[in-house]
């Protein structure tokens, strides 16, 4: 059976994977599985959305092809809150709508790389960006992150080859949960441009960010779309995820060759979650801040809950995520499993966010925790606690 060797060789998606860990497996009423592998809301949209959903349903042009980068209605309205969010001038002729954040990656990558190229990914990495560029045949070339959790520029100059095409960035990070400062992200903002590479920054959950105001001054740079490529999602702010909205911030002459790749791979996104986009950001912006309330206090639930327990560390925590040591002889490609049968507990291990043979993947897990309320949380430290391996 002939098979594309990159593709071949990528591991399977995580995500599934991790699921097939619960099948045939019972769990006792009294003890029902908590779910904290996936990052994605289970709640639906608020019902106004859903409304306006409905509403949108009956018109027509819901149902036709639209533009390849999106609803013009959709990109002005993006690119008006990014410029009330960041400062600076953005403009609708920047703007991409996409068919979620993670096809925004890949369009961003088409337009800059391919078979021999390379990419700089901070580990711990988001796995579906290693996946992508294993399939393409570029190299996703590690760069580690100190004790905090944060990028080394210092390193990542000294990874750039004459190959290197781009750094990729994600901040709040998956899945480490941390928020990359300021001053860090324009640093690399300024060796990428010095070197002639492209800085790719995912803020897929920019929206759950501790601090308030902007989190970065990227966009007040008069010439920041000729280094910086930024990717959003609605996803996670709209509950939207099974309708896969997403977009990216670039040149226009970056998006023309951007659109080739759209084009053919999806020609456009989807009326219907581009409508409810449009609708969440002039309605709902009270509400998301109600989400974002709610996702801090679980955060410091979390941390408050951890912090008793003898031999676990939290390492990162914010927006979704926390990315914690264990204390166990198991690795956690192992231990991940275990807990499944002997906690009820559905975690990914930290050797699903590294290459091969990374000695931290194996002493950490990630959890994510945006799906457990206080209850939950609870469940999660009092089951840890009373593990024995």
């Amino acid at each position: 059976m002939p098979l594309n060797p990159a593709l071949a060789t990528t591991p399977a998606p995580p995500v599934m994977a991790a699921r097939r860990w619960i099948e045939g497996v019972t769990f006792p009423a009294e003890r029902p599985l908590l779910n904290l592998s996936q990052a994605a809301p289970v709640a639906p949209p608020p019902e106004g959305l859903r409304a306006a959903m409905i509403d949108a349903m009956a018109e027509p042009a819901t149902h036709l092809y639209g533009p390849v980068l999106g609803l013009p209605a959709l990109r002005e309205a993006l690119a008006g809150q990014m410029r009330r969010i960041y400062g600076g001038t953005v403009e609708a002729r920047q703007i991409a709508i996409t068919s979620g954040c993670n096809q925004a990656f890949c369009a961003a990558i088409a337009a800059l790389a391919g078979p021999g190229d390379a990419v700089i990914l901070p580990v711990p990495w988001y796995f579906n960006h290693a996946m992508w560029l294993g399939m393409q045949g570029i190299e996703a070339v590690p760069l580690p992150c100190d004790a905090a959790l944060l990028p080394d520029l210092e390193r990542a100059e000294r990874l750039i080859t004459d190959r290197t095409r781009a750094i990729v960035l994600v901040s709040p990070n998956n899945p480490t949960g941390v928020e990359y400062p300021a001053p860090l992200l324009a640093a690399f903002r300024d060796l990428a441009r010095a070197r002639g590479l492209a800085l790719i920054v995912d803020e897929t959950y920019r929206d759950f960010h501790s601090a308030g105001g902007a989190p970065h001054a990227l966009f007040t740079d008069p010439d920041w779309d000729d280094t910086l490529i930024h990717l959003y999602s609605f996803s996670k702010a709209y509950r939207l995820t099974g309708h896969r909205v997403g977009a990216l911030a670039t040149s226009p002459a970056r998006l023309a060759e951007i659109e080739k790749f759209l084009d053919t791979v999806t020609i456009c996104p989807t009326t219907l979650g581009q409508r409810a986009a449009l609708w969440g950001l002039a309605h709902l912006g009270d509400w998301l801040a109600g989400e974002r309330a709610e996702i801090l206090r679980r955060a410091d639930a979390l941390r408050a809950g951890f912090a008793p327990l003898d031999g676990w560390r939290v390492r990162g925590c914010g927006a979704y995520f926390a990315y914690v040591a264990h204390p166990f002889a198991l690795p956690s490609d192992k231990l991940a499993p275990a807990l499944v049968h002997e906690a009820g507990l559905l975690v990914l291990p930290g050797t699903m966010f590294a290459p091969a043979g990374d000695a931290d993947g194996p002493r950490h897990l990630r959890i994510a925790f945006a799906n457990a309320d206080s209850a939950g949380l609870a469940t999660l430290t009092g089951r840890l606690r009373a593990l024995r391996l």
